[in-house]
């Protein structure tokens, strides 16, 4: 039996609104997935700069024995020389442990930022994919845009870094009532000093 028009016509807008869901998210996922593989080979860079650490301290002591085996040996060496060479091998190890730490927190800063880039980004895809949905069955039935869009709320100015996602966060408000209420074509495209109606916002 064929479909009647507005069933048919009801089907394919389903379909593409799941369409248009999925993509952002298996994208998101695709980005975490990323994320998750750079943190575990960060954990391993971790561990084997300890375990550079521990060595340098090991030849550490084992130097400190022989200095205090030559000194009940009674060979000729002067308290100068091994006090030259106790200053010259700490001087090293503070250098290794030193070196070792700072490229640590260079890691984990950069990976803690790449982190914060995607993480904004995948936000602002699903905010725009959820966007997409919801306009698409109201020009289909031939509702306004505009006439559901809220009128109460508190104003709050874009910082410079705000996002759609980080400002429905910050004032827990939902983004897509934030995209609604301020008519925001491009939820991406906000700017520092904008004033935004944030509904439900505190």
């Amino acid at each position: 039996m064929p479909c009647r028009p507005a069933a048919c016509r009801l089907a394919l807008v389903c379909a593409a609104v799941a369409s248009s869901i999925a993509a952002p998210r298996a994208s998101a996922q695709a980005e975490i997935a990323d994320l998750r593989e750079d943190v575990r080979g960060l954990a391993q860079r971790v561990g084997e700069l300890s375990l550079r650490v521990e060595q340098l301290e090991h030849e550490n002591a084992q130097l400190r024995a022989k200095i205090a085996a030559l000194d009940r040996g009674g060979d000729a060496v002067s308290p100068a020389q091994l006090n030259a060479a106790v200053a010259d091998l700490n001087a090293s190890i503070k250098s290794s442990v030193s070196s070792s730490r700072s490229e640590i927190l260079q890691i984990v800063a950069d990976q803690m930022e790449k982190l914060a880039k995607q993480t904004n980004t995948a936000l602002d895809s699903i905010a725009r994919a959820g966007a997409a949905a919801q306009a698409r069955p109201a020009a289909e039935a031939g509702a306004p845009a505009g006439d559901a869009r809220p009128r109460e709320g508190v104003s709050y100015t874009v910082q410079k870094g705000d996002t759609i996602g980080l400002i429905a966060k910050k004032t827990g408000a939902r983004a897509q009532d934030i995209i609604d209420a301020n008519r925001l074509a491009d939820p991406s495209r906000i700017q520092a000093g904008q004033v935004l109606l944030i509904p439900g916002g505190k």
